[in-house]
């Protein structure tokens, strides 16, 4: 029993899409946003506290496994795809969860068509991919630069681990 909860605790793109209309019809403000949330820290639950508190609902979608070994390198991920989706949806200011499987999220912010798309404050619009900025703007959603805590970071926890390993 307790497997299938965590496997089952990401959504299909489809699922996402069905959530994203019921907000529409309810008029409630949907919020995006994207990541590895590989090695779930407090910098990312502080940022993601904060991108909940832009709309109604904040929905997550994360890089799969393969797209973050395309993107970090073969010894990553840490965390599978199931148990990250699973840890990301135990949190109460999200919504809902999806995995995607491409480096990048043009074909998710074109369906979803969120309200407001959120990234953390290490970031500005320079950093955020040109594909996925077209896509934006083609959306017409609002891009919204949430808080973030310096210093906490996957790659600064890995570095932590090695260094301190006996």
């Amino acid at each position: 029993m307790e497997r299938n909860i965590i496997e089952n605790s990401s959504v299909s793109l489809q699922g996402a899409l069905s959530f994203r209309n019921k907000a529409k019809k309810e008029n409630k403000t949907f919020v995006l946003t994207n990541g590895c949330f590989d090695l779930l820290h407090s910098g990312h639950v502080f940022s993601l506290i904060e991108a909940s508190k832009l709309g109604d609902y904040l929905w997550v979608a994360i890089n799969s496994d393969s797209s973050i070994k395309n993107l970090k390198g073969a010894k990553r991920p840490i965390v599978n795809e199931i148990d990250r989706a699973y840890l990301l949806t135990s949190l109460e200011c999200v919504a809902g969860v999806t995995i995607f499987n491409s480096t990048r999220l043009v074909n998710e912010i074109l369906l979803l068509k969120p309200d407001i798309y959120a990234k953390a404050g290490d970031y500005d619009e320079s950093k955020i991919n040109t594909a996925e900025h077209e896509a934006l703007k083609e959306v017409e959603a609002k891009i919204e630069f949430v808080s973030f805590l310096p210093g906490r970071s996957t790659s600064s926890l890995i570095q932590y681990i090695i260094s301190n390993i006996e």
